[in-house]
């Protein structure tokens, strides 16, 4: 049980969130207990949606997103998201359950992305300080300035729900990572 009441319902929650999940809801399918939780504070849940957005219209495809979120949330000890990110790469980014497991080891069994999702777990682990190196090969792997930079952007906004979600206890609403 959470830390914090989750709303129950839409209806429930805060009248400045209703909106905002009405389109989450329509977007999912379903609404989450991280939305519900998350829509106490309408404040998070429109920065939270606001950067998410603003990201999916980057550089970075949603298969690359996913496969940072899956490492991120592993690196982070995020079950919550790491069940919400296996369910959404397994059904919405359609990765297969081989390169699910490797993004929550940090790589991918792709070349290219495994250069994001080692720079972005990095970023992670070492709140920012990469080693130069590990900049070096996600460059050398094809990744712009603007890439890398919304590489830190994911992690930063997978890492806010994953702290939302570990602080207050969100009940896992999706099937389990295995």
């Amino acid at each position: 049980m959470s830390h914090i009441p989750t709303p129950a319902s839409l209806d429930a929650a805060p009248a400045a969130s209703q909106p905002l999940l009405s389109k989450v809801q329509a977007q999912l399918g379903s609404l989450p207990n991280f939305f519900r939780l998350l829509a106490t504070s309408p404040a998070a849940l429109t920065g939270y949606l606001d950067l998410g957005a603003a990201l999916s219209q980057g550089e970075l495809d949603l298969k690359t997103r996913e496969r940072i979120a899956l490492a991120v949330s592993k690196a982070n000890s995020c079950d919550y998201c790491g069940a919400a990110h296996g369910y959404l790469a397994t059904h919405l980014a359609k990765l297969d359950a081989a390169e699910i497991r490797a993004n929550r080891a940090g790589g991918s069994t792709d070349t290219k992305a495994d250069a994001a999702v080692r720079f972005a777990t990095e970023v992670a682990r070492s709140q920012g300080r990469i080693d130069p190196a590990t900049l070096t090969a996600a460059r050398a792997a094809g990744f712009s300035d603007a890439a890398l930079i919304e590489i830190v952007g994911v992690v930063t906004h997978v890492t806010f729900s994953n702290l939302i979600n570990n602080a207050f206890d969100t009940e896992i609403d999706f099937p389990l990572a295995a």
